[in-house]
């Protein structure tokens, strides 16, 4: 019998595949009808998809069925500290560095007493044309959840 293959190793499977037919991100989360921000965390290890969901894009980019069952797989989610040093998530961590005690008091002051899920969440990116350059807009939108006693 053969181990599972690791999710992280799947991941590298999925990024050549996709690279090497020429597919976006978007297309492939078109395929399985889920969000694209979802569907490319998931496909980068860090959820769980349906067997439908894994089978079809495996299908698309003609991966086995080890991949297939590595992307069925419960993922250890976390941050890998070689990741955080990329310079693209290194300004989500400095902007929430920043900003996240603001953030805080915001929503505690609007909300109350708790805190934003990221189970129950969704999370979006859009470009905005600007005059001075265009602009990045990334959109959390988290339930909130309230401290109960």
């Amino acid at each position: 019998m053969t181990p599972v293959l690791p999710k992280s190793d799947a991941a590298e499977l999925v990024v050549a595949a996709r690279l090497r037919r020429g597919l976006t991100w978007a297309q492939l989360a078109e395929e399985i009808d889920a969000p694209v921000v979802w569907t490319t965390a998931a496909l980068l290890g860090q959820h769980p998809m349906t067997a439908d969901q894994a089978e079809q894009v495996c299908r698309l980019l003609e991966l086995d069925e080890t991949v297939e069952e590595s992307l069925r797989l419960q993922p250890s989610r976390g941050a890998d500290p070689a990741r955080m040093t990329d310079p693209t998530v290194y300004r989500f961590l400095e902007a929430l560095s920043v900003y996240g005690p603001a953030l805080k008091e915001l929503i505690h002051e609007e909300f109350g007493d708790g805190i934003m899920s990221a189970i129950n969440f969704r999370v979006d990116v859009a470009r905005r044309p600007d005059p001075d350059g265009d602009r990045v807009v990334v959109t959390f939108d988290g339930k909130f959840l309230d401290y109960r006693w």
